[in-house]
């Protein structure tokens, strides 16, 4: 499959700067991404409580 490619690229005229390019690019985008396991427990689940209830205080 990939020798096709090659016979592709060489009648089709692809140059080896644009090879290049992509070759890049396939490693910039391919890797894998922040950790979002994180992201899976909801936002005012992780926030710090900042309104306190009356007659309760927070260090007591």
């Amino acid at each position: 499959m990939k020798q096709l490619q090659v016979w592709f690229d060489r009648i089709a005229g692809v140059c080896h700067e644009e090879q290049a390019r992509l070759m890049r690019a396939r490693a910039i985008f391919a890797q894998s991404g922040p950790d979002v396991a994180a992201l899976q427990t909801p936002a005012c689940w992780r926030r710090r409580q900042r309104i306190v209830a009356p007659g309760k205080h927070r260090n007591g």
